[in-house]
């Protein structure tokens, strides 16, 4: 990732230096992924387009633009238009602000007639939105609406039916509750945005008159950095976890030369405050699924004291892994990365020493190590920079800490076994093994836009796509959920199957990395195998196609059985034939199965 690109961030430097940038990072030649991103603007976006590119680039995403008119939002939305339905998009963003609600109230209006001018607004947006989704299918990503940069009747402005601040935050909640009903619509705050940002540096109206922007040009970056953190979320490029630092960062001293007693946490002191606000801030993120892990240059016995304080928020429970010693943090980052099963990229490190994270990143390409600042800032830095922007939140999201304690627990019960196949009996494995159900179609999504070293072919689908896939008698889809004696680890593989002529054509199969090696794929293929029996399909056909993160599988299928067909740079195609000599593989797992 480009530090420049990322929280705090100099936004005239970027605005300067945007074809520069761009080109330094097509000339990286990174594995991106590609999308196609429409922006229909009730302003100008040139520049908002621009920018945006930039930061979605710097998240993984090459994105291709289509822009509508300017002001032409609602009629691209709503009339047909062939270029846009060639352009096939994956992703909308309708960049509206607050000049372009239709009629903000009036002192001589009545109540009723202020409340039809609400449901008119509220009809408007929502045709736009439903008639988007009827056509294309795919996520939408709206502006609220910022607070006017002026209040007719002051403070009563906020109460009285008349104030546009009053309307304005009515129609916001509108936005809400439609953002709570409807799957796959996000709404980019610029209401919170703005007023973080500056209310009147903001909506200095300078540019709209100017330049028709809905905007101050030098907010853009802060804009589209928000966008671009919502349309990252949706395509499964947020981060997984924290791995941080201790000294300076979870308290003030330095433990070992300071003492456990010396080190400034809790309420007696301002500074004490401050750490304590910073770990109550870390640990909130348990909730959300956000693992926890320590890289530190400490004894072990003086990290675990510390975390053991009586006024420390975080103990020593809350962490996945423990990495005090001294060695080389980069290597104790890797190795933390390397024990969570997670591509190091996905992990945030945290520490207040900038030489330390000089080296982190230099070391360890696509680490993110932000600015932090100093200890009163370490929130606002951090928060800011939306490495975990939440689109999509499932219940196995909120248990994966749980899940990497419980994988944690299973390494140690590993270390006890001298043969592997007792160590997997040992863990009283069972698997449920269907087909795509409803009530796990956010989860599936998730999981084909997020996983990447366990996936042969990295598709990426939306919710929508999957589900239309789950009613195709074309196709054949199944997930797969691991429990053991140590606990659930939820909905961990995914295959989807399209059957033509005879043949079933692997177009998906993925595994969460926090299962590998444990059967599941035997089970997998097992199942698949006796769903294709049944409707007489006589052919697997498997395919790999190469990336920068799924190495680990490019021997997978030959080590199932199939025989390689052909093989270029872009794609290795395998084939099973399921006659009656093929036999489970599965030998550790108790399956159920659909009946």
């Amino acid at each position: 990732m480009m530090k420049e690109l990322e929280y705090p961030f100099d936004a005239a430097w970027i605005l300067s230096n945007r074809k520069k940038i761009k080109k330094s990072f097509l000339m990286e030649n990174n594995n991106y992924i590609e999308k196609k991103v429409v922006i229909l603007g009730g302003a100008t976006t040139a520049n908002v387009v621009q920018i945006l590119d930039l930061f979605l680039l710097n998240n993984g995403i090459k994105a291709s633009f289509y822009e509508s008119e300017f002001g032409m939002y609602y009629e691209e939305a709503l009339f047909p238009s062939e270029e846009l339905a060639k352009f096939q998009p994956d992703v909308f963003y309708i960049h509206t602000c607050n000049r372009n609600i239709t009629k903000l109230p009036h002192l001589g209006d009545s109540v009723e007639e202020i409340e039809k001018a609400l449901a008119a607004e509220k009809d408007k947006y929502k045709s736009i939105w439903e008639k988007l989704y009827s056509d294309y299918g795919c996520p939408i990503v709206q502006n609220n609406f910022e607070m006017p940069l002026f209040r007719l009747l002051g403070n009563k402005d906020v109460s009285d039916p008349h104030g546009a601040v009053n309307y304005i935050s009515r129609l916001n909640t509108a936005l809400n509750s439609y953002a709570q009903e409807h799957k796959d619509f996000f709404i980019c705050d610029i209401n919170y945005i703005s007023a973080d940002y500056g209310l009147k540096e903001w909506s200095d109206p300078f540019y709209w008159y100017m330049y028709k922007y809905a905007l101050n040009v030098n907010a853009i970056p802060t804009l589209a950095f928000n966008v671009a953190n919502i349309i990252k979320s949706i395509f499964g490029k947020n981060k997984k976890g924290f791995v941080l630092d201790l000294d300076n960062t979870l308290w003030g001293g330095v433990i070992g030369d300071d003492g456990v007693d010396n080190i400034k946490l809790g309420p007696e002191t301002s500074a004490g405050q401050v750490y304590s606000e910073f770990q109550s801030y870390i640990k909130a993120h348990i909730q959300m699924g956000i693992v926890l892990s320590v890289d530190s240059k400490n004894d072990e016995s003086n990290a675990l004291s510390g975390l053991k304080h009586p006024d420390s928020v975080l103990s020593p429970d809350d962490f996945i892994e423990i990495r005090a010693n001294w060695e080389p943090k980069d290597k104790n980052f890797l190795e933390i990365a390397g024990s969570l099963n997670l591509l190091p990229e996905s992990l945030v490190f945290v520490d207040d020493n900038p030489a330390e994270r000089h080296i982190v990143s230099g070391q360890i390409p696509g680490v993110s190590t932000p600015e932090i600042g100093e200890s009163h800032q370490y929130i606002i830095n951090i928060d800011r920079n939306g490495y975990f922007e939440t689109t999509y939140l499932s219940e196995d999201d909120l248990k994966r800490n749980a899940m990497y304690q419980e994988n944690a627990k299973r390494s140690k019960a590993q270390a006890s076994f001298s043969d592997y196949g007792e160590y997997l009996d040992s863990l009283e494995m069972s698997a449920t093994i269907k087909s795509f159900e409803p009530i796990y179609m956010a989860r599936i999504a998730q999981l084909t836009n997020k996983s990447n070293q366990f996936n042969l072919t990295t598709k990426r689908y939306t919710q929508g796509e999957i589900e239309e896939i789950a009613c195709d008698s074309n196709y054949i889809t199944l997930y797969g959920k691991l429990e053991d004696r140590f606990g659930d680890n939820g909905v961990v593989a995914l295959c989807i199957g399209h059957l033509i002529d005879g043949v079933c054509h692997i177009e998906l199969w993925l595994m969460s990395c926090r299962v590998l090696k444990r059967d599941m794929e035997c089970a997998m293929l097992d199942e698949l195998v006796e769903k294709c029996r049944n409707i007489g399909i006589s052919e697997l056909r498997g395919y790999y196609y190469p990336t920068a993160k799924n190495a680990m599988v490019k021997d997978f299928y030959g080590n199932m059985g199939f025989s390689r067909i052909s093989e270029n740079v872009e794609e290795s195609i395998w084939s099973l034939s399921i006659n009656n000599q093929y036999t489970n593989k599965n030998k550790h797992i108790q399956v159920r199965v659909e009946q």
